[in-house]
């Protein structure tokens, strides 16, 4: 389990690997010279050792992995490398990853140099073309070359980075000083940087506006209500959008303070319409993340039209929380249509609609609505189906690839290279292949019997996180089988079967935790199929009677199975049996878990609901798929139709008559 961490995602935890695993690794297995060279080659490309790269490069001749080792030493040197250098690499290595890889890399170095002329020649033979950071440079060389209207492409993938970005930045401020873009969209980046705690976010969008301000910016970072309280603060330049970003820090450390604040006099005066409304969104956003009853009248002190598509989604979830079915409409009506296209929103309007009395042709409408949404292929695909009478229910089974179809897939040089490099211990390496792979074919994507041919071949493999995530991209070829695999079955189902835990539970939360591999570690140091943390494991050990734990067998198999089944099993006894209470306790710890459930005497309600509103969005995204998860094996298990809401159930505070146990949890 992962006691929260932010940014790392529910899967990056099998693509982190510390430098020793290289050597372990090598160590652990009789492989051929040259892949021994290569992974000495990995860990020097880490350390950033270009001396030893030079000197092992010739010795990694033949290897199937050559292509990553050229790639490292030349990757390390490519500020210094010549033109000639890398084209000659481009050539040995055309049509792969690495080819492609290395061509992104020169494309950022060309667009910071101001190379213009090379990087128009290269641009258009980068096959991904997926990297925001080199589609702000393509954009500011069309505008340079031709005086293109790029402005608003600029401003929208700047707008949607989270983190700051030289390329983008850079580009907006040429613009914006060219009057092509304008200057408040440099201010939006700057709120948003403000609000999702992005101190370098917010200083590099004002300085898109003036240098200088970088001090100002800050300041009201660090202290935003001694600027705000600062006599000189109405006679400074840009004074407006300033209080605007320490209005907005302040609802981030304090939201009730800040509706206070933004309520005086002087900043009613000041501020026009669209900055208080969505200084309201934020103080709303952050009451509703705190689980506040006012978040939703904070709310309504604001326009919805003038705020974030994040505040909406707040607003909505806040709404849904007090069962205020007509401001979850308003909320949703006030989205962008592909935001309101997302399947969550799309349930939630229906839901919405049905729960006020509808019209028969609005009941039609809604149900029409679930329709569209209702499958296997997530949370919200599954309640819409329960929605309109029907159950999770496997769909037929496709036919298998063909002879020919798997030997096009064991053929292919990126899927072999992948495999090859996940087997020698290069797991980040050779999912970043695989993906890239199964993703590009002519930018297209494989078709749906290609896809099922590669997961097979992952799946033969017994690499099971490429097996689930290839046979995931399918769209009309569905095969439940490869989705959901059951490896370690008969250790698995004993082990949760004897200590009165459901096994379709466990199969989905391992296959959110590790995607079922073995070794994965994350970067915080959970461990193994069930991402276990060595504290916990070493309490759980304890707790479970398992005498003979070191910190040495937490990635064996059996001794990770009984820790992590152990564990879960004291969390979901702690929260009485509520599975969506115990998934969040595991990703977030326990205590995080009875905060988010409610204060004494709240009324209990819909899991969905109370899921939708969990406050970090790894956590809340990570409940969801559990509990998806869970339902499909018990189908594959049972061969029954099931029911995700009967495994959801309702959460509310704990009865005060029931005795609470399991409060010492880590």
């Amino acid at each position: 389990m992962r006691i929260f961490r932010t940014i790392v995602a529910a899967t990056s935890c099998i693509l982190f690997y510390t430098l020793p695993c290289y050597a372990a690794r090598a160590q652990s297995l009789d492989l051929p010279r040259a892949d021994q060279i290569v992974l000495d080659m990995a860990q020097a490309y880490k350390l950033g050792d270009h001396k030893r790269l030079t000197q092992l490069l010739p010795l990694a001749k033949g290897s199937l992995l050559e292509p990553w080792a050229a790639y490292w030493e030349l990757a390390l040197r490519l500020d210094q490398a010549g033109k000639p250098d890398i084209e000659a690499f481009l050539a040995r290595y055309a049509g792969t990853y690495q080819e492609d890889r290395l061509r992104a890399d020169w494309l950022l170095q060309l667009g910071r140099n101001r190379d213009w002329a090379t990087f128009r020649s290269q641009w258009p033979l980068y096959r991904m073309g997926d990297d925001r950071s080199v589609q702000c440079y393509a954009l500011w060389s069309d505008y340079l070359r031709n005086d293109a209207d790029v402005a608003r492409a600029v401003q929208d993938i700047w707008l949607a980075q989270r983190e700051a970005d030289e390329a983008c930045a850079d580009a907006a401020q040429v613009l914006i000083k060219a009057r092509k873009m304008p200057e408040q969209a440099a201010w939006l980046r700057a709120r948003l940087g403000m609000e999702n705690d992005r101190p370098r976010v917010v200083t590099q969008a004002a300085a898109a506006l003036n240098d200088k301000w970088g001090k100002t910016v800050n300041a009201i970072y660090q202290d935003p209500a001694k600027y705000l309280n600062n006599k000189l603060t109405a006679l400074r330049p840009q004074t407006r959008e300033f209080v605007s970003l320490a209005l907005i820090r302040m609802a981030y450390l304090d939201p009730q303070g800040a509706a206070l604040e933004v309520e005086k006099l002087r900043w009613r005066a000041q501020l026009t319409h669209e900055e208080r409304h969505w200084i309201w969104g934020v103080i709303g956003k952050r009451a509703a993340q705190r689980g506040q009853d006012d978040a939703v009248s904070l709310f309504a002190k604001g326009l919805f039209e003038d705020m974030h598509e994040d505040h909406l989604q707040w607003a909505a979830r806040a709404a849904l929380r007090q069962g205020q079915w007509a401001q979850v409409q308003a909320a949703l009506a006030a989205m962008p249509p592909a935001l309101r296209a997302d399947p969550t929103w799309v349930y939630w309007s229906a839901r919405a609609v049905l729960a006020q009395k509808p019209t028969d042709a609005a009941r039609s409408q809604a149900l029409a609505s679930l329709q569209t949404i209702a499958g296997l292929r997530g949370f919200y695909e599954q309640l819409a189906l329960e929605e309109l009478g029907q159950r999770t229910t496997l769909p037929p089974r496709p036919l298998p690839p063909t002879p020919d179809e798997r030997e096009v897939a064991r053929k292919n040089p990126g899927l072999q290279r992948a495999l090859h490099a996940i087997d020698v211990g290069l797991r980040p390496e050779g999912v970043r292949e695989w993906n890239y792979t199964i993703s590009l074919h002519t930018k297209g994507g494989m078709d749906d019997r290609s896809l099922l041919a590669a997961a097979d071949l992952a799946c033969q493999a017994e690499v099971w996180d490429r097996c689930i995530n290839s046979s995931e991209r399918s769209r009309a070829l569905i095969d439940m089988d490869q989705r959901f695999p059951m490896p370690f079955k008969q250790a698995i189902v004993a082990r949760a079967q004897s200590i009165g835990l459901d096994p379709s539970y466990v199969y989905g939360l391992i296959r959110q935790e590790s995607r079922f591999v073995m070794d994965a570690k994350s970067g915080v140091g959970a461990a193994g199929l069930m991402q276990v943390m060595p504290a916990t494991a070493k309490w759980t050990a304890k707790k479970i009677g398992l005498s003979d734990f070191t910190p040495a067998k937490i990635n064996e198999r059996d001794t990770n199975i009984a820790i992590g089944t152990g564990y879960l099993k004291l969390v979901l006894d702690s929260f009485q049996g509520s599975m969506p209470l115990a998934a969040a306790a595991y990703n977030a710890g326990p205590s995080r878990a009875r905060q988010w459930r409610g204060a004494s005497g709240a009324p209990a309600i819909e899991a969905a609901i109370w899921a939708e509103n969990i406050p970090f969005n790894e956590t809340r995204d990570y409940v969801k798929k559990v509990l998806s998860n869970a339902t499909v094996y018990a189908a594959l298990q049972t061969g029954q139709p099931q029911s995700i809401k009967a495994r959801l159930g309702t959460v509310g505070a704990p009865d005060a008559a029931i005795p609470e146990i399991g409060l010492d949890l880590p």
